[in-house]
């Protein structure tokens, strides 16, 4: 079964990953923003040598977001990001061809290991089973 296995982020997480500290996030350094990626990277690397890594990507932070809705009048209502009334966004995905809920839980546990500075914002690992037809709601 395929699933879709999604981090979450804040504008302050990416900024704290440039440096610039504030109260929901420590800065980080270049060492631990480097032991970052290198996590990461191995856990794709371990994915695709599996077999289970279908695709993976990190998102651009929500600054670079652009939300649009259905206005009253019918026509499209455009509002850049981040928004105020939105906490955390999604950061980056990973969708796996995994055989059980139990392999892709396993997977998540790694993710939430990632190493990162002390103080910064841990966030729930989510997994979303991705229905194939119709006949999967």
């Amino acid at each position: 079964m395929k699933y879709l296995v999604m981090v979450q982020g804040t504008q302050a997480d990416y900024e704290a990953m440039r440096g610039k500290a504030s109260a929901q996030s420590p800065a980080w350094s270049e060492e631990e923003l480097q032991a970052m990626y290198a996590y990461m990277s191995a856990i794709n690397d371990d994915l695709s040598e599996s077999g289970e890594l279908v695709d993976a990507q990190g998102l651009a932070e929500p600054a670079r977001t652009r939300l649009v809705t259905l206005g009253e009048d019918g026509k499209a209502v455009i509002t850049d990001g981040p928004y105020s009334e939105t906490k955390e966004l999604l950061a980056g995905y990973w969708v796996l061809e995994c055989a059980s809920l139990e392999r892709v839980t396993e997977i998540a546990d790694r993710v939430t290991r990632c190493p990162q500075p002390a103080g910064a914002p841990n966030y729930p690992v989510v997994i979303r089973p991705i229905m194939d037809g119709a006949g999967d709601i």
